[in-house]
């Protein structure tokens, strides 16, 4: 194997939640040495998030948690004390990235600010995400990726016209951020590689998210139209949208876009009488009869079971099973690609983690190891990192500074 992308590159990860240690798992996953910073005084959220391995609930026993942070090694920090701190300065000079989503101005209290860490190690790449920047009269405002895909308009468009807003999944900006960052990461990288120069980077998850809203804030600037709910109707598709199948909740999503995708549809569904009346004929006729459209269609497709309805319209009409978790877990075309890699955690035993998005011929994507228990690779970080004796480290371990959980312990 060739070496990886990211070999050698030494990342200090003192993110949690989402952004950041997504942004730090793509880098370990690709060869980067990743150290996430943790403990259990200022506990990261997700690690008291389910699924938790056979529903108990612990600090290192939550897949949540453990499937954003495979592929890296861990630090456990009590960043109350001054020993610690002094611990994650350290740790920024022998970096050459710094993850870092904590309140601003919390990095310059602790001394870690990008001034003061590229003071002497120049070449540095640092960056900051959290809620909506650095700066600005929001800059402080708590919270999570729901209520920034709520700020950023996610929630006005998802849900029906005569009805109340739907919150879209989770942390929504959380899942879209990250591949904001993790670009912009590499571009600094690039620069760096090319000029030697680091330099200081700051994502807001709100401006990440109002960039997916592209379509919709044009069409407002430029016609004055304000998108809001529309259900699962499209205007440049009829039928679209999700329909009941056999089964208990069991659904599938079609989507048909052009009047010949409109004909072949009709032969998969046997050219039935209704389909051939002149209401249903073409795309602006089908969108001013959606309702009733809608309605027989889905008498035709709760007749089927979603799967094996998905194969038969497939390739010729676009539709989809609306796949639960443990469709996902079984599906064949995930299981043919190796989606889904198990690992061995050191407490929960074998566990899927999610694999790689890109397959690299010449640079493949490994997951090197499951995700860490809190500190649990305390002592080698600090003995390979830093070059800390035996001695210093356990009278960091006594004072509570560092903390070591897990088989290390």
């Amino acid at each position: 194997m060739a070496d990886l992308i990211f070999k050698g590159l030494k990342v200090w990860d003192m993110s949690w939640v989402g952004v950041g240690p997504l942004t730090a798992r793509y880098l370990a996953d690709n060869g980067a040495i990743v150290i996430r910073m943790d403990s259990s005084k200022r506990v990261d959220i997700l690690r008291i998030s389910p699924p938790f391995q056979d529903g108990k609930p612990g600090f290192n026993n939550s897949m949540f948690y453990g499937d954003f942070n495979c592929s890296k090694l861990g630090l456990g920090l009590d960043m109350a004390t001054d020993e610690a701190r002094q611990v994650a300065r350290e740790m920024a000079q022998w970096a050459d990235v710094v993850l870092e989503s904590f309140t601003p101005g919390n990095m310059a209290k602790w001394g870690l600010s990008y001034e003061e860490v590229s003071k002497d190690n120049p070449g540095v790449v640092m960056l900051s995400t959290c809620m909506q920047g650095q700066t600005g009269p929001r800059a402080h405002y708590p919270g999570f990726g729901n209520l920034m895909a709520s700020n950023s308009g996610y929630y006005e468009i998802t849900g029906w016209p005569d009805a109340e807003p739907v919150p879209v999944y989770g942390a929504y900006t959380d899942f879209i951020a990250h591949r904001f960052t993790t670009t912009a990461l590499i571009a600094a990288l690039d620069h760096k590689a090319r000029t030697g120069k680091g330099q200081y980077i700051d994502v807001s998850q709100f401006e990440a998210a109002v960039q997916y809203f592209g379509p919709e804030v044009l069409d407002y600037t430029v016609n004055g139209h304000t998108s809001t709910r529309a259900g699962n109707t499209d205007p440049l598709a009829a039928p679209h949208a999700a329909y009941p199948c056999l089964g208990e909740d069991r659904w599938i999503a079609i989507a048909v876009e052009t009047d010949d995708e409109w004909r072949a549809f009709k032969g998969k569904m046997g050219s039935p009488d209704w389909a051939e009346d002149a209401k249903f004929a073409t795309l602006s006729t089908r969108k001013e009869n959606e309702n009733e459209l809608n309605q027989k269609v889905a008498a035709w497709t709760s007749t089927w079971n979603d799967k094996e309805l998905q194969y038969f319209l497939q390739p010729d009409i676009a539709a989809g099973s609306v796949q639960n978790q443990s469709d996902l877990y079984e599906d064949a075309q995930t299981l043919y690609r190796g989606y889904f890699v198990e690992l061995e955690h050191s407490e929960m035993g074998a566990v899927p983690y999610n694999g790689s998005q890109t397959l690299f011929s010449k640079t493949p994507t490994t997951l090197s190891k499951a995700s860490p228990c809190v500190g649990e690779d305390s002592r080698q970080v600090l003995k390979d990192c830093l070059g800390f004796s035996d001695q210093k480290i356990d009278g960091l371990v006594a004072s509570g500074a560092v903390e070591i959980t897990g088989p290390n312990a």
